[in-house]
């Protein structure tokens, strides 16, 4: 199978579970004209799955986009250590939601799946010697929403209602339970 993503997250998650996967990312621009932001985040995984699939039509191949959302605000990866004060300040004492939509691509058996996952995460209070610590990890800079709940943001994390592999960045559970309501089974999970 391919994996259309080069998060180690993603790859780590997929592959625990027993996939098989190579890598392949194509450059594509994540911008969606769909109002509602689950159906942005869906669009925006499909649009980097179908880009890779389009070259590779016999092969599955799967990708996702995981987004953190707060105030009905998308909050995407930071491009500065003021973006991560901001984001962080933003989720603090607070509950947000983290997306992650996935889509699942054999365009030769005309298989075409985008679903998501959506999870609530409650931050404590988070004071700015924290956020100084967290940024000298060098840990927020590639996650969306300024923190990896896998490592040191995990900290930050006082409870979550969801999944936690979806909000680490793959719903590998509704992911492979899709899976078996297109007859594909956990037998074979290691032949795709």
């Amino acid at each position: 199978m391919i994996l259309a993503s080069n998060s180690p997250r993603r790859k780590e998650i997929l592959e625990n579970f027993g996939f098989s996967l190579e890598i392949k990312t194509k450059n594509i621009e994540e911008i969606s004209d769909e109002k509602e932001i689950i159906k942005k985040v869906e669009d925006i995984a499909r649009k980097k799955v179908m880009a890779v699939a389009m070259d590779n039509p016999n092969e599955f191949v799967i990708g996702a986009d995981t987004v953190v959302v707060i105030d009905n605000k998308i909050l995407g990866k930071p491009k500065s250590e003021k973006d991560i004060y901001e984001m962080l300040h933003l989720l603090s004492g607070r509950t947000h939601q983290v997306i992650t939509s996935f889509s699942f691509i054999n365009i030769s058996k005309n298989i075409d799946i985008k679903d998501s996952q959506i999870s609530d995460v409650s931050f404590k209070n988070i004071s700015d010697e924290e956020i100084k610590w967290y940024i000298d990890t060098k840990e927020p800079f590639d996650k969306a929403g300024s923190y990896g709940i896998q490592g040191k943001g995990s900290y930050f994390v006082e409870k979550i209602d969801g999944d936690f592999f979806s909000v680490m960045g793959f719903p590998i559970g509704k992911f492979v339970r899709t899976l078996a309501n297109i007859d594909i089974s956990l037998e074979e999970i290691k032949k795709l």
